[in-house]
């Protein structure tokens, strides 16, 4: 079994893969305060409810947008199973040809993504993923990586809304009913994903338009699975989309 780990600004997601099978997924906080011993209890506890015990993890493999975790993560990966990880980064092989003006300033999660995405679907492609961010990258008909873009997440939108302004509540990300609301709460849950959903329509038709050929769009993400259902366009939902990523790149770097 490999442990895969994406390490995101909010959460920590990581999954335990035999072959190509994802056996068990879970969750936790992203803290950059904690300390190496701190996350390696709360791996070994997480292991513990799905019955698996560190001498069963014969690798691990980590993405992270967060450098000091990643480095706390490292540490308590290598007290855990007693051996070193393998982090998505400069030097790994991922096939993945990229047309970037700099490539070394790709995330490891949209390198994940993008290297699943391909496998799975096929080029063109676009890939949404909304977490802390929302992400779209391109990958054109020959499965080269063209760009993408970036936009505030939808839960930093909603804490600017209601921070920056005096007599707006907070809300949950319910779906809305309607477009036009009729009160302050039903106008912001509007505004909130409905908005979201739009700016990926838009968003989604320019991309393809300048990748000169119609593609097939592909979102992941915790956030995902609230907007996709209100976009116009259609939008295949991958929620294991980085686990399967990872393993992929688990596979083609050591395994290999």
């Amino acid at each position: 079994m490999i442990l895969a780990i994406d390490i995101g600004n909010t959460n920590v997601v990581l999954g335990g893969i035999e072959g190509n099978d994802i056996l068990f997924e879970a969750r936790m906080a992203t803290d950059s305060i904690k300390t190496s011993d701190q996350y390696c209890a709360e791996l070994k506890n997480i292991l513990a409810l799905f019955d698996v015990v560190p001498s069963m993890i014969d690798g691990t493999i980590v993405a992270s947008v967060v450098p000091p975790v990643l480095n706390s993560f490292r540490t308590a990966i290598r007290k855990l199973t007693g051996k070193s990880c393998l982090v998505v980064g400069p030097g790994i092989r991922t096939g993945l040809n990229i047309r970037m003006d700099n490539p070394t300033e790709i995330g490891s999660d949209l390198i994940v993504a993008s290297v699943a995405a391909i496998h799975d679907y096929g080029a063109p492609l676009l890939i949404v993923d909304m977490g802390t961010a929302t992400t779209i990258t391109a990958i054109d008909k020959d499965g080269v990586y063209s760009g993408g873009c970036i936009c505030p997440g939808l839960k930093i939108s909603l804490e600017a809304l209601t921070g920056r302004t005096a007599q707006l509540p907070g809300i949950s990300l319910d779906e809305p009913q309607r477009a036009i609301g009729k009160n302050t709460r039903d106008a912001m849950r509007s505004g909130i994903m409905f908005g979201a959903a739009a700016m990926l329509d838009g968003l989604l038709d320019r991309m393809e338009q300048e990748l000169g050929t119609p593609a097939t769009v592909v979102a992941t993400g915790g956030i995902s699975k609230f907007v996709v259902p209100l976009c116009r366009r259609k939008l295949l939902y991958d929620r294991t989309l980085m686990l399967k990523g990872l393993n992929l790149l688990y596979q083609r770097n050591v395994r290999a």
